[in-house]
């Protein structure tokens, strides 16, 4: 079977939706499918990177398209990379697709569901849409459209039609599949496959002082809460600068956030002006490091806002559950992460904006180390034995499998 991949991001960049395809795709091909891909040549924190044109990575054809290069800084140069993307794709899609391919359409650039469907259409390929999130709802929820206007009804009604063609739509989770269900698509078409950790199989990292990282960025003695990947507008930080100021005076209580995103900046500037020296800021940690800088935190931040249930399940979690730390989820009470930590007793959700709350369950964590032990230990043992690679690979295959006969 032959199957293209889509996604803006692929590796070598370290973009979540670009680790997760990358991570996928490698393994199709090393169980023997013919696997290509189209991306751009841009990484996600760098879009003059110019990665090289056609390259072949762990048995994948990649064909790196043109696009625009304005990068993320504001959106009306990210709605031209997008618009340009969709047209180099489109027709590299025409030259790629033959009638036996399997077209897995994922969400970067948004609602790219929409010119695949068409592309399918004319080369007679399968079309599998994996949502890593939904759009325009995602942009209506961030203020960014209006849910009444006429361009935004008519891209609802265009995504609605790629998802109700696609032989397949792959979602993170219950309410996503039931989102997805409500535009009128045929259950039979839509598969929960959940994204996994990508830290290498085995034990966890070192934590406390035996991290080197924790050592080298002077945290090593402390309680530290951890927040990994984007921190971007689907996110919030009001809740979290609330406990940070509460705790301030807790001298070996630490805020460490890794990565970036729209708010990161924000966050930094936020807390120089009312001196918070309790939120430590790191980069991104390349891949070979990821096991070590997750296990750097004692407990685990995932933040989504209450509007992007449905739209939205953060990659983040898998990775934080998998390093073998309490999960304390920031957000809607009845969403998906809210439901998987209760389920499994595997962290504590608490409501967006409960800065008090977050404090004390922090503060709680802190002083029982069994508590600790526990949620860490059953979170570890939902990544190891539910939300695994093998799993989701294992689902693939009998999907693809499904999808050949």
């Amino acid at each position: 079977m032959h199957i293209v991949f889509a996604n803006r991001y692929y590796a070598p960049d370290m973009a979540a939706t670009s680790q997760i395809v990358s991570d996928l795709a490698a393994q199709l091909a090393a169980s023997g499918y013919t696997v290509e891909v189209i991306t751009s040549r841009q990484r996600y924190d760098d879009p003059l990177a110019g990665l090289p044109s056609r390259e072949t990575l762990d048995g994948v054809r990649v064909h790196r398209i043109w696009t625009s290069t304005f990068g993320r800084a504001n959106l009306a140069g990210r709605a031209v990379d997008y618009l340009s993307f969709y047209l180099s794709f489109f027709f590299t899609c025409l030259r790629t697709l033959k009638r036996d391919s399997v077209l897995v359409c994922c969400t970067d650039p948004p609602l790219l569901s929409i010119p695949a469907a068409l592309a399918c259409f004319l080369t007679r390929a399968r079309l599998v849409n994996w949502l890593q999130d939904i759009y325009p709802e995602v942009a209506v929820a961030l203020g960014i459209a209006s849910a009444s206007s006429p361009l935004t009804r008519a891209l609802v009604w265009l995504r609605n039609h790629s998802l109700r063609r696609a032989h397949r739509n792959v979602v993170l989770g219950e309410v996503m599949a039931a989102k997805v269900q409500s535009a009128a698509v045929d259950p039979r078409r839509v598969s929960i496959i959940h994204n996994w950790s990508l830290t290498p199989p085995g034990e966890p990292a070192p934590g406390g002082a035996a991290n080197p990282l924790r050592r080298s960025w002077g945290i090593a003695d402390s309680f530290v809460i951890g927040y990994s990947g984007n921190l971007g507008r689907a996110h919030e930080i009001e809740t979290l600068l609330q406990a940070a100021q509460i705790l301030r005076q807790q001298h070996n209580v630490r805020f460490l956030v890794i990565g970036g995103g729209h708010y990161t900046r924000t966050l930094q500037s936020r807390a120089a002006d009312v001196q918070l020296d309790n939120i430590v800021f790191q980069p991104y940690q390349p891949l070979e490091k990821l096991a070590l800088s997750l296990a750097a935190a004692d407990v685990h931040l995932v933040i989504l806002r209450p509007e992007m249930e449905g739209c939205i399940v953060p990659s983040k979690f898998y990775g934080a559950a998998a390093s073998g730390r309490p999960v304390i989820f920031l957000g809607s009470l009845d969403g998906e992460l809210a439901r998987i930590l209760a389920r499994a007793d595997a962290g504590i959700s608490i409501a967006t904006g409960d800065g008090p709350g977050l404090a004390a369950t922090i503060g709680q964590l802190r002083e029982d180390p069994d508590a600790c032990q526990r949620l860490g230990s059953n979170a570890r043992r939902l990544c190891t034995t539910t939300y695994t690679r093998e799993n989701a690979l294992r689902q693939w295959l009998s999907m693809l499998e499904e999808l050949g006969r």
